[in-house]
């Protein structure tokens, strides 16, 4: 049978990644399909991006380092990104499936990290971008204790005002903001002693990924991330309490120059791990880890390691900063887009931890009438969150706050039941409106 037109063509995709692992010395590795160009190919050596203009040459099968990576087990790997394609003309006659020949594997696209490819709600990370931050409208904090800096990112220290934490505009394309953690010191971290970025991630937003099961998933941790230092850098997940970890490590060649960084973990198939509303599981980046918490890189582990044995330490040269955003944990083998989300959106996913309430202009609004002779309650509590916390929330109130009839807050403060506040009045009688006029309250459910 004669076909019309142009001689037919058949795209026969390349396999999409191959793994070679380095000894130290070795620069030259064949591939197992050749390619025209390095523009086909990206290349990672221990979990970092490889520029195809310096980095490496490729050419047919044969691609060559310049420096040759380090010892490690499959820590090489080549991803191909276009199509290998063979021009072939049917026989005349009836066309067999033969004619096109062996498509090798599915197609396969890649997209870099930021442009976007997201799919809903992909992205276990809560703020990942680092747009909220309610407690400190992007003013530089010092942590005197752990606590919360930007919204869901916890301040992991074991010794007070070693570093700050701010909120800053400093960002690679397709990111508006960064953590910029600032050393204040050169401090000498102690072996049992942990210096970290943390977010613990709520059970029933990882409770699908079959962690502590034999069908537990595996994962794809991808971030952004700039440093005045180079060098090996670690972090770490963990398991609730610490009981099971996997310590991860990442380079950063380039001082003050954004990184793109992609490490694929296999899901943990031992361990527990919560499937509720308490801790699921935790990621740590380590600003300087002790070696009583430092471990080996790439594999679980029944003790708490939030770091690498080796790494950087951040907090331990004067001035030095670390910056980092896009952070995203995804299911899968390998990096996708960066789930850009609303920024209403991303809001409310962090008012269930964390909410700040103000009033408007000077008054709150809450009404409630008192039944009691000293101290009572409000009635009705007509206060309600903008969403559902994650927990009974502990309220702080801070400012000037007032009854309509003069009356200070009462001693024992405010009564929450999520969603709803109120508060205890300080007088008897008939109906109050209750308003701040300089004060404001805080919720917090964190975990």
């Amino acid at each position: 049978m004669a076909y019309l037109g142009n001689s037919l063509s058949v795209q026969q995709y390349a396999p999409q990644v191959a793994y070679f692992s380095g000894n130290g010395s070795t620069t030259a590795f064949t591939l197992p399909v050749s390619v025209v160009s390095a523009a086909q190919i990206i290349v990672s050596v221990a979990n970092v991006v490889q520029n195809p203009s310096s980095a490496f040459t490729v050419s047919g099968t044969t691609l060559t380092f310049t420096s040759a990576p380090p010892s490690g087990t499959n820590n090489i790997w080549v991803e191909y990104t276009s199509l290998q394609t063979n021009t072939i003309a049917p026989s005349q006659g009836t066309v067999q499936n033969s004619s096109f020949g062996t498509v090798t594997a599915l197609p396969m696209t890649y997209a870099t990290l930021g442009a976007g490819n997201a799919s809903i709600m992909k992205n276990r990370i809560i703020n990942g971008a680092m747009v909220i931050d309610q407690r400190n409208n992007g003013a530089s904090v010092t942590p005197t204790a752990e606590g919360y800096t930007l919204d869901r990112w916890k301040a992991r220290l074991s010794q007070s005002s070693k570093y700050s934490v701010q909120q800053v505009t400093t960002a690679p394309a397709g990111f508006n903001n960064s953590i910029k953690v600032t050393s204040l010191s050169s401090y000498t971290v102690g072996s049992g002693e942990l210096f970290c970025l943390q977010q613990p991630i709520e059970g029933y937003n990882v409770a699908d990924l079959g962690f502590g099961t034999a069908n537990a998933k595996t994962i794809t941790v991808s971030f952004w991330v700039q440093s005045s230092l180079t060098g090996t850098f670690g972090g770490a997940l963990n398991a609730p309490n610490g009981t099971r970890s996997y310590p991860f490590s990442y380079t950063i060649s380039s001082a003050n120059t954004w990184t793109q960084i992609f490490i694929t973990i296999a899901g943990d198939t031992t361990g527990t791990y919560g499937t509720t509303n308490g801790e699921g599981f935790s990621v740590f980046f380590s600003l300087g880890t002790g070696s009583t918490l430092s471990g080996t890189a790439g594999s679980w582990s029944g003790s708490t390691y939030v770091s690498v044995t080796g790494a950087t330490s951040v907090v331990g040269t004067n001035g030095a900063t670390f910056y980092i955003t896009g952070v995203q944990l995804e299911v899968g083998s390998s990096a996708t887009g960066f789930e850009y989300r609303q920024y209403g959106q991303e809001l409310a996913l962090c008012q269930r931890y964390y909410y700040l309430g103000s009033p408007a202009s000077s008054s709150l609004g809450i009404f409630g009438r008192n039944y009691a002779t000293s101290t009572g309650y409000t009635y009705p509590l007509n206060y309600n969150f903008p969403v559902t916390m994650r927990a009974i929330p502990t309220i702080t109130v801070t400012g000037t706050w007032t009854y309509s009839n003069s009356n200070s807050l009462a001693p024992n403060g405010p009564t929450v039941n999520s969603p709803s506040l109120g508060f205890n009045s300080a007088g008897s009688g008939d109906t109050y409106v209750f308003s701040g006029t300089t004060g404001s309250f805080n919720a917090s459910a964190e975990l």
